[in-house]
């Protein structure tokens, strides 16, 4: 059984897959939660036979239902029953904190919330200082309670 990992840069990671009937699964992982699963014929492995879209809640059931004890692992924090969330929040063209250091924000102080990465065109800053200077169409990656990461993404927009 043959595994690889494609990245997709500003799209996602592919993983293919050849089962040991000689079968090709593919699964395009979006950064953005959505999968798309392709399925191709094993007489032609380049040939796709057709692809189902799952959004991110249907791909972590789907993941539940294939393999439950190893999804039910995987999310951190279960153990403790922690109820956090990770979201992108987008910082627009209208963002009062467009062109100004992430630090003005006081993202933690106001809401809790934690801005864990920043993803732009030219690539991943994970663990961004203070000093990191945010721009329009910058994605935040922000890990918090659900009140506080909806909090922040008001803040970002301005409103």
């Amino acid at each position: 059984m043959a595994t690889r990992r494609t990245p997709l840069p500003g799209v996602g990671t592919q993983y293919d897959m050849t089962t040991r009937d000689g079968r090709h699964i593919s699964v395009v992982a979006h950064e953005d939660g959505r999968r798309f699963l392709a399925f191709y014929s094993p007489e032609d492995p380049d040939a796709c036979q057709g692809t189902v879209p799952l959004d991110a809640d249907e791909a972590a059931r789907l993941a539940a239902i294939i393999a439950p004890d190893r999804a039910e692992h995987r999310l951190p924090g279960a153990e403790f029953d922690l109820d956090l969330v990770t979201e992108r929040i987008t910082v627009g063209l209208g963002s009062p904190y467009r062109g100004r250091p992430m630090g003005d924000t006081r993202a933690r102080t106001r809401t809790g919330a934690s801005i864990v990465a920043v993803l732009r065109r030219t690539g991943a800053h994970p663990s961004p200082g203070p000093d990191h200077r945010l721009e329009a169409g910058d994605t935040l990656l922000v890990v918090g309670t659900r009140e506080g990461v909806d909090d922040l993404a008001d803040i970002i927009a301005g409103s």
